[in-house]
């Protein structure tokens, strides 16, 4: 199931330390997609991924805190469409 991660960096402040943090994460095994935002430093992960090696690999960079880590929209929209039908077959029953 793939989850989503939001970390802030701390030093994130520069577009060189955006790209350093971008390339350690896409080291890490099965990272889907990658966004950074310089204004607020954070940075989201998506994918099949470990957060501790994601948290592993930012702590070279800068002082990190993991803001959230939950599911990704995606799935949260497929376990909504099950429960609808779901509930439309045990209502036609």
């Amino acid at each position: 199931m793939a989850q989503k991660v939001v970390l802030k960096i701390m030093t994130m402040d520069e577009e060189k330390t955006k790209q350093k943090a971008i390339e350690a994460v896409a080291d890490v095994y099965g990272v889907d997609s990658i966004a950074a935002d310089l204004k607020e430093q954070k940075l989201t992960v998506i994918g099949e991924i470990d957060t501790l090696a994601i948290a592993k690999k930012l702590k070279k960079i800068g002082k990190i805190d993991i803001v959230s880590v939950g599911p990704a929209k995606e799935d949260q929209k497929k376990a909504a469409e099950i429960n609808t039908e779901d509930q439309k077959n045990d209502g036609n029953k």
